[in-house]
């Protein structure tokens, strides 16, 4: 099980336990954790409603790819530290980071 902190829309942090063991993105626990995150595209980097900030752990994570900066950078804001949260996947190097949620909150 890995551990992390996700922080609403409203600033309210809360720490979230995920299975690493499944192949689970963190969309996925994201919105099994009922936050709101739209996902429209389902996973696919094809829309940024999934936008998130990693706002500690950045270092751990793997680098973003190609098709998922060219989805953040299709948003009216992101940041050096912004990531698509389908394209993240549950690992140990998810331990201890604080994510932001950034996409649209309906």
């Amino acid at each position: 099980m890995v551990k992390f902190t996700v922080e609403d829309h409203d600033g309210n942090r809360q720490e979230i336990e995920a299975p690493d063991d499944m192949g689970l993105s963190l969309m996925e626990i994201l919105k099994a954790s009922e936050y709101p995150v739209l996902a429209t595209c389902g996973g696919m980097a094809l829309c940024a409603t999934c936008h998130v900030e990693v706002l500690e752990g950045e270092d751990e994570l793997s680098e973003a790819t190609d098709t998922e900066l060219d989805q953040l950078e299709t948003l009216p804001e992101y940041f050096p530290t912004s990531r698509l949260a389908c394209q993240v996947r549950i690992s140990p190097l998810l331990e201890g980071s604080v994510i932001k949620l950034r996409g649209e909150d309906n």
